[in-house]
């Protein structure tokens, strides 16, 4: 079984657990835990979809870089795409932030009602 069906394979869980416990849990903090769930399926699914094995990493030391190019030439086709690592990055930056945000509604919401019960907040107004 190849390592990139793997990855995607355990991304499509990730994402579905965590849809699931959005979908049906009732705490606002459990809430929050399953869309962070969900986010680190849809991290892991980039990844899987970008990996390609057998490949280098498109770094440049300073070797390669000062060498001579009419005698050193490098083959693209034996580098890795850095985009969908760069895409992961920004989201697991993102995805930071926005927990926190939600955390800090999280315990907004609690301190207004007393309880994280998202039934409780069908007419809340700030």
């Amino acid at each position: 079984m190849d390592i990139t069906m793997v990855y995607i394979g355990t991304a499509l869980a990730l994402v579905l657990v965590g849809l699931g416990g959005v979908l049906l849990k009732r705490n606002i903090l459990k809430m929050v835990l399953a869309l962070d769930i969900v986010e680190t399926g849809v991290n892991l699914l980039l990844i899987g979809i970008g990996y390609t094995p057998g490949r280098e990493a498109p770094i440049v030391d300073k070797t390669s870089f000062f060498a001579d190019r009419a005698k050193e030439t490098v083959n693209a086709a034996n580098l890795v795409d850095p985009v969908p690592q760069a895409l992961v990055l920004t989201a697991i930056v993102i995805g930071l932030g926005t927990t926190a945000l939600m955390l800090s509604y999280v315990i907004r919401l609690y301190a207004q009602k007393k309880t994280l019960d998202i039934r409780e907040f069908g007419r809340l107004k700030w």
